[in-house]
């Protein structure tokens, strides 16, 4: 029996970092679409319909911040996960109270990143 591949919205104003992040998941095992801005990523959410969201804090036209709580509110059970070089207590208790499930340091391992995905998707970690 196979499970749907699990499909991703990376949401980063930075071309670079958003390419880097869909290289990283797809060789994971799973399929990647990405949006500019918080703006960019309410508007096509419904549309693409992503089994998890990651998020950038800091993004012209609408941040992190402003985006979550629209996008939860748009799929209720699409994980958030906000990364951001901007990691604090105070921001983390904010984003998590906007709808963001965990808050993860850009400066930190990529596969940090990815196991975090593949936990809130409940995907084994020997799988992809």
């Amino acid at each position: 029996m196979t499970e749907k591949t699990k499909s991703i919205l990376l949401v980063d104003d930075n071309l670079t970092v958003r390419r880097g992040l869909r290289q990283m998941f797809e060789s994971a095992g799973f399929v990647c679409s990405e949006s500019e801005n918080g703006a960019e990523a309410v508007e096509c959410v419904e549309q693409l319909k992503p089994d998890l969201i990651v998020l950038d804090f800091s993004m012209p036209v609408m941040n992190g911040l402003q985006a979550a709580p629209l996008l939860k509110k748009k799929l209720p059970n699409a994980p958030i996960i906000m990364f951001t070089m901007f990691v604090s207590q105070q921001l983390t208790e904010i984003a998590i109270a906007a709808g963001v499930a965990v808050v993860v340091a850009k400066d930190q391992a990529a596969t940090h990143l990815v196991s975090q995905a593949k936990s809130l998707l409940k995907i084994p970690f020997d799988a992809g």
